[in-house]
């Protein structure tokens, strides 16, 4: 089962408005697909990220660089041929793509590992539940939206199934975001899951008077609510000032920057992303982290790849997507078997591996080498 090939593929779909947040814009749908092939036949399917502005790049470091360091390697050596490429970023000039590239070859090498044996990937990292409760990302910033429009926005995620919501803030006053949760939470109803979600958007201050207008809610966490610069040292000010709990992780691209989140005291859950942080290998140390100081673990977006994670381990929380369709067309259509969604879980993929399938007419019209 030695490594003898790769293919990687950049993928960019145009979306037909902007889903931005508090502090960026999303107006496509990117992401790279990783066929890497053993002597015996075997290839990956799977996909990664949401790079919309490097996805070329990414998918040349695979093939130029990654590709060099783990050819011929056996698919079981997963840690050394984690090394030999982590080995890449002391002297890479932008690391961040770099473990993105990494993420995308180490799921990779976790999807052959599977297909070899037989076993999903969750089998392979610990088999705790085969199912996950799935939340869509939502509650973006658009031109002239008006609160029926947020009630309606909310309404459509219970009608797609799902359990809860990760609402957009932090781009606004905190009193009038809070406003706005305010009208998501009365059309959600008090069994629905919302979160809310800052992307770094404020500083310690406002996010604290933020969190405090919002307390009687019900939220079931606050993400990212402070400024990159010194955000562990403020989300630990914001998680000593408000009884709500506070995420994050999903900026950070190594398992020893979630260990500075946990020793900052900053952080009640993790949402490390795999597709960010050098792939499944990385993930699992970053959990075992959080699972012995008692830090709970979603995750950043990617179902395909989170759904597995999470469905491993004690601590997993919530898999995340999109049910806007405008929002995520490889999610609505390209994985085309995609496990069902019903009362708000999300069942995991039980083929081997990853266990995805993709559409191939729409890779060839959305590729972008």
């Amino acid at each position: 089962m030695r490594i003898t090939a790769v293919e990687a593929i950049a993928i960019d779909i145009p979306l037909s408005k902007n889903f931005g947040g508090s502090t960026y814009s999303v107006l496509k749908r990117s992401t790279v697909i990783t066929r890497l092939r053993t002597a015996d036949g075997l290839v990956s399917n799977v996909y990664n990220g949401d790079n919309r502005a490097h996805g070329l790049q990414i998918a040349a470091l695979i093939e130029n660089e990654l590709f060099n360091k783990i050819n011929g390697l056996s698919i079981y050596e997963r840690e050394l041929a984690w090394d030999r490429m982590f080995a890449l970023t002391h002297t890479a000039g932008d690391r961040k793509l770099l473990l993105e590239a990494i993420a995308c070859v180490d799921c990779a090498i976790w999807d052959l590992t599977g297909r070899a044996l037989g076993k999903s990937v969750r089998e392979l990292l610990g088999a705790y539940t085969t199912e996950l409760p799935l939340i869509s990302i939502g509650g973006y910033y658009m031109p002239g939206k008006t609160d029926a429009d947020i009630a309606r926005e909310i309404e459509s995620y219970r009608k797609a199934g799902m359990a809860g919501c990760k609402f957009k803030v932090g781009g606004l006053s905190p009193e009038e975001d809070a406003k706005r949760v305010a009208v998501a939470r009365k059309a959600a109803g008090d069994d629905f899951i919302l979160c809310v979600d800052a992307n770094r958007g404020w500083a310690a201050e406002d996010a604290i008077r933020f969190a405090r207008l919002i307390e009687p809610l019900n939220v079931r966490w606050f993400e990212e609510p402070c400024h990159w610069y010194d955000d562990a040292a403020q989300m630990a000010r914001v998680r000593q000032a408000v009884t709500m709990p506070v995420t994050a992780g999903q900026s950070e691209i190594t398992s020893h920057a979630i260990r500075r989140l946990v020793d900052a005291r900053a952080v009640d859950l993790v949402n490390y992303d795999a597709s960010e942080g050098g792939g499944v290998t990385d993930w699992l140390r970053a959990a075992g982290l959080c699972r012995a100081a008692g830090v709970a673990m979603a995750h950043h977006e990617e179902a395909q790849i989170a759904s597995h994670l999470l469905a491993a381990v004690p601590h997993g929380t919530y898999a995340e997507c999109f049910a806007d369709p405008a929002r995520d067309p490889v999610w609505q259509l390209m994985w085309i078997n995609r496990p069902p969604i019903r009362n708000g879980m999300m069942q995991v993929a039980g083929g081997p591996g990853f266990g995805i399938e993709l559409d191939e007419k729409m890779i060839q019209k959305y590729r972008s080498n």
